[in-house]
């Protein structure tokens, strides 16, 4: 059985370009329900080690979480690019975006 950080890990890699999941999905998914935060620091220490696809991560209003000095900025712009609308409050609608992966 794979660890939680690795489960994290394989499920950010395989979201699609234009699609979003967020961090208690991608917990829950990995095996812990109230796991978000831990998702969050997955992201935060392993997403050049991995390259991972950080900016298709949010909260779970649909919002760009980071609070970092132009970094919020900078996800809004990759994410538009990937063709995912935000609203002007920098929303995305889970409906339309989220991504549902199969089985892991």
């Amino acid at each position: 059985m794979q660890s939680f950080t690795e489960q994290v890990i394989k499920i950010i890699q395989q979201i699609p370009p234009g699609k979003v999941m967020t961090y208690g999905q991608i917990g829950q998914l990995a095996g812990s329900p109230r796991g978000a935060r831990q998702v969050v620091r997955i992201l935060h220490s392993s997403s050049k080690k991995h390259q991972l696809p950080w900016h298709r991560v949010i909260n779970a209003k649909g919002e760009i979480g980071i609070k970092a000095d132009g970094a919020a900025e900078h996800q809004r712009i990759m994410l538009e690019s990937e063709g995912v609308l935000l609203t002007n409050r920098n929303t995305i609608d889970l409906q339309a975006y989220r991504h549902h992966p199969k089985i892991f």
